[in-house]
């Protein structure tokens, strides 16, 4: 009999804006403002690790391709 529910061997991360702490921590951990944090979870409509930095990653190469 198969194991149809595998997990991930990686944990996803996620990212909780309730608490400004939380906020504070994620922010300065992705080098980006606290409100630039909130824009990106909004934009996205997820909280995971992984999309957020992809969403920032994005946002990153459309500022240097304008300057």
């Amino acid at each position: 009999m198969e194991n149809l529910n595998q997990t991930p061997s990686i944990k996803e991360e996620i990212i909780l804006l309730s608490e400004e702490t939380d906020r504070n921590y994620w922010a300065k951990r992705l080098g980006v403002s606290s409100e630039a944090l909130k824009s990106a979870v909004r934009a996205t409509r997820c909280i995971t690790l992984t999309q957020i930095v992809a969403y920032l990653n994005k946002q990153k190469q459309k500022t240097v391709c304008i300057d």
